[in-house]
C-alpha cells in the first residue's frame, strides 16, 4: 500500500493551512488548530523552511508563510522536502544488493508507476488541494467504499 509518513500528511495540512490563512502563522497555532504535536509539526516546518518551501520569521508577530506562490509549490515538493524521494520499491537503479536485482521482473514495471505517481502529484499545486472541495456524494462514495 501507497502510504504517505504522518511527517508528509502533517507538512500538506501545515500548507494548506499556510495558504488559505493571511500572513504567517506559529508552529504552536497550526498544532492546536489541527491537534498534532507541536515538537513534531516544529521539526517539519523546520525542515519545509530549510529546503526553500517557507520562510521563517522570529519576534511576536513570527512565525512561518510560504516562501512562494501556492501555485508553484507542487504536492510532491511538500512531500519530497519532508521524506525524501518517493520510492514504491526497496530497491533502486543503482541498487545491487537485492538478491532478486538481475532477475526481477517487477522492477522496471514499478519504476514506471513511480513515475507517474510523482507526476501526478508533481501537477497537483498547495493552492490546488487548498481551494478543492469535496462534493457530498464523493464523500458518501468514500466512506462506503473504504
Amino acid at each position: 500500500m501507497l502510504r504517505l509518513s504522518k511527517k508528509a500528511d502533517y507538512a500538506l495540512i501545515a500548507m494548506k493551512h499556510l495558504t488559505v490563512r493571511e500572513g504567517s502563522s506559529s508552529a504552536r497555532e497550526i498544532a492546536e488548530q489541527y491537534d498534532i504535536p507541536v515538537e513534531l509539526l516544529a521539526k517539519v516546518l523546520q525542515r519545509l523552511a530549510r529546503r526553500g518551501l517557507l520562510v521563517s520569521q522570529q519576534g511576536t508577530r513570527g512565525g512561518y508563510r510560504l516562501a512562494r506562490g501556492a501555485d508553484i509549490i507542487s504536492v510532491a515538493d511538500v512531500i519530497q522536502a519532508v521524506d525524501g524521494p518517493l520510492t514504491v520499491t526497496a530497491c533502486s537503479h543503482q541498487n545491487d544488493r537485492c538478491g532478486q536485482f538481475a532477475k526481477c521482473n517487477v522492477r522496471d514495471p514499478l519504476w514506471r508507476i513511480r513515475e507517474r505517481i510523482i507526476l501526478a502529484l508533481a501537477t497537483c499545486s498547495i493552492s490546488e488541494m487548498a481551494a478543492e472541495t469535496v462534493p457530498a456524494e464523493s464523500r458518501a462514495a468514500a466512506l462506503a467504499h473504504p
